[in-house]
């Protein structure tokens, strides 16, 4: 794994590349940059840099007290598979003002394995719901 640093300073990320990113995922597809500059100013942001150029992102949606979403999380291609995405995570979910959150949620197509070894498990009990909608 490369030396990786994580920063929870908004101002350091790279808004132009993580926006275009995240708006060319499947789930980002949609999205502009002002609903990015809104959703990042109303969550506690993470970045991932290696070398000071930033190669991941992510963001947890949280009171800060009991619950948690995970959302946003991306590791720049190129930089895939080494363990960054893993430790942004990580560094999240022990963030100090986070310690008393015991409810984490996340939602993913395709990245199972990265989360499941760090605790999370697919949520099969009945229990939650969600609503989708069409923003208006």
């Amino acid at each position: 794994m490369p030396d990786c640093e994580i920063s929870f300073e908004l101002s350091r990320i790279d808004f132009r590349a993580t926006s275009d990113l995240l708006m060319a995922s499947y789930w980002g597809a949609g999205r502009s940059d002002a609903l990015h500059h809104r959703a990042f100013a109303n969550s506690l942001c993470a970045a991932a840099y290696v070398d000071g150029e930033q190669v991941g992102f992510a963001r947890a949606i949280t009171d800060c007290t009991a619950f948690a979403y995970l959302a946003d999380v991306i590791i720049w291609p190129g930089h895939r598979g080494q363990g960054i995405g893993t430790r942004l995570v990580s560094a999240l979910i022990d963030h100090p003002e986070l310690v008393t959150v015991s409810h984490w949620s996340l939602s993913t197509a395709d990245a199972h394995k990265l989360y499941e070894k760090l605790g999370f498990k697919a949520s099969t009990d009945g229990r939650y719901m969600r609503l989708d909608r069409v923003p208006g």
